[in-house]
């Protein structure tokens, strides 16, 4: 084994994984329930994207957000940490109307399996907040991006949140309700993008409450 597999190994045990593969197909049914906030997303990330782009996104789940934004840009490889979400995502490429310049398969932000190449962008909706040590994903996240690349994340900070948060994220994962989720706040949250080599170009929060922080940071050259 690799040292860089055993830091993934670390970053994301094999419970969390068994919980996404369990909950794969209710995930892709359940509705977007902020939808302007999703959409306004999209948009600011289109934004930062060139069309002839060569995208990663980690951990696409289901595949949505990948095909959306694959007319904006010449290729995305879209990967998730749970096959059954990986199953569930090629099945849309099936679709006549699917686009043709993206792949989805499985992998963790450890980058094993992915070309050698790096990408103009690295995306990261909605899941740095589910990895154990984030520090280690930041690090092959910079690995992967070209000097002067886009970084676009989307994280749940629950550390700015309600306190209510933190004991009933604890019962769930008790009763295996709920993966490890970290407790992240915005300010320490932008620290660690910028302290790998990052400059910061624009956040805000898509929703509000509980916030979801975006960030657009640029590799620094």
């Amino acid at each position: 084994m690799t040292k860089m597999s055993s830091e993934f190994n670390r970053a994301l045990p094999n419970p969390d994984v068994i919980f996404w593969d369990r909950i794969a197909e209710k995930y892709a049914r359940d509705p977007i329930k902020d939808m302007a906030s999703y959409e306004y997303t999209l948009d600011r990330t289109r934004s930062y994207l060139l069309p002839g782009d060569r995208v990663l996104e980690l951990g696409c789940g289901t595949g949505s957000t990948a095909l959306l934004l694959a007319p904006s840009v010449g290729h995305i490889t879209a990967t998730d940490f749970s096959p059954a979400m990986i199953d569930i995502a090629r099945q849309k490429l099936k679709q006549p109307d699917a686009p043709q310049n993206v792949v989805f398969q499985t992998s963790g932000p450890d980058g094993a399996n992915l070309p050698a190449a790096r990408f103009d962008a690295v995306l990261a909706f909605n899941m740095l907040h589910l990895v154990h040590d984030i520090d280690a994903v930041l690090a092959q996240v910079a690995s992967k991006l070209r000097p002067g690349g886009m970084f676009i994340s989307k994280t749940v900070c629950l550390g700015d949140a309600s306190f209510i948060f933190r004991p009933l994220i604890g019962v769930m994962k008790l009763f295996g309700k709920a993966p490890h989720v970290s407790l992240f706040r915005q300010e320490a949250l932008d620290r660690q993008i910028a302290a790998h080599g990052f400059r910061i170009l624009e956040t805000g929060n898509f929703p509000r409450k509980p916030p979801s922080h975006f960030v657009a940071a640029r590799l620094l050259e």
